[in-house]
């Protein structure tokens, strides 16, 4: 079944009842407690943290498409607009914390029984729990890089930037996606002033991430199915697996021979192989493994 970026209206019971329940908190806990286990996240585990998924009853109802790398890249005009929109999504972004999924994470790579994490996620919100050498799929917003001379500005300094060119800019998001990027009435976006890049004068600045159409780096690529070669078990947290960004490390753990957990609410591209699947939150789901386990919860 193919679901739109758009909301998903269904009632939560209703979206849960698509999904065969297959194990428990008490299944999670002993697959991981074998060590080695892969995690990899979705957008899932930021809910409870206030950052809106893409999909599911839970996801930020969208009256445009998410940005392309093409439009990005190839139109002055939409680049400009997603600038303005970001700009005023940005703090709320910048000022997530994280939540007990994440802290999860973090105590259970502490605790010597992962194999490593993956994120699809930008916000940040694994190394900000403690979680040591994450890898970011789709890069971070909290960096920058400018296309034209490849310098890395912090996006802090592009934000203050951006804050300074545009006084009193900042017009009540309707909306803010998981991508930072809100929803503004488009009088708002024609009277924005983007920054040129610190180092060159010019640009164009593109946030550190990879956009819808855009390839995730083959070198991150590699590193990745490094850590589904070594690893024991995959665990799918917070992600329905949509885009094969994700979804194509199920599958080279599934042609290993490996056992797949999965925890998100609704549907999954991995719920036919998952040995262990769930669909309760992961601020339940994750603190209680750790309980299972005799494990602190720590930030």
């Amino acid at each position: 079944m193919v679901r739109s970026l758009m909301r998903y209206t269904a009632p939560q019971e209703a979206w849960e009842s698509e999904v065969d329940v297959r194990g428990d908190v008490n299944a999670l806990a002993t697959l991981i407690a074998e060590g080695g286990a892969l995690v990899l996240t979705g957008a899932g585990i930021s809910t409870d943290s206030g950052i809106p998924d893409y999909r599911g009853p839970t996801s930020a109802a969208r009256r445009h498409a998410p940005m392309t790398y093409d439009a990005f890249v190839g139109d002055p005009v939409a680049r400009h607009r997603y600038w303005a929109r970001s700009h005023v999504g940005w703090p709320q972004i910048a000022g997530a914390r994280p939540n007990a999924g994440h802290r999860a994470v973090a105590s259970l790579q502490r605790a010597g029984l992962l194999r490593g994490v993956i994120t699809q996620n930008v916000d940040g919100l694994h190394q900000a729990a403690g979680a040591r050498d994450v890898v970011e799929l789709h890069g971070a917003l909290d960096r920058v890089v400018c296309l034209g001379c490849r310098a890395t500005p912090g996006r802090t300094e592009i934000q203050q930037r951006l804050t300074a060119l545009n006084p009193g800019f900042g017009a009540p998001a309707s909306a803010i996606n998981p991508d930072g990027d809100a929803e503004l009435p488009d009088a708002e976006l024609d009277r924005f002033t983007m920054a040129a890049c610190p180092s060159c004068g010019d640009g164009p600045l593109k946030p550190d991430v990879v956009f819808f159409g855009e390839s995730v780096p083959r070198p991150r690529v590699d590193h990745c199915f490094g850590l589904v070669e070594g690893a024991r078990s995959l665990v799918v947290l917070g992600s329905s697996l949509t885009v094969m960004s994700g979804l194509r490390f199920v599958h080279a753990a599934t042609r290993r021979g490996l056992p797949v957990a999965v925890v998100t609410a609704g549907p999954s591209r991995a719920d036919a192989v998952a040995t262990v699947r769930l669909v309760d939150g992961l601020g339940d789901v994750l603190p209680g493994v750790l309980d299972t386990l005799g494990l602190p919860d720590r930030a």
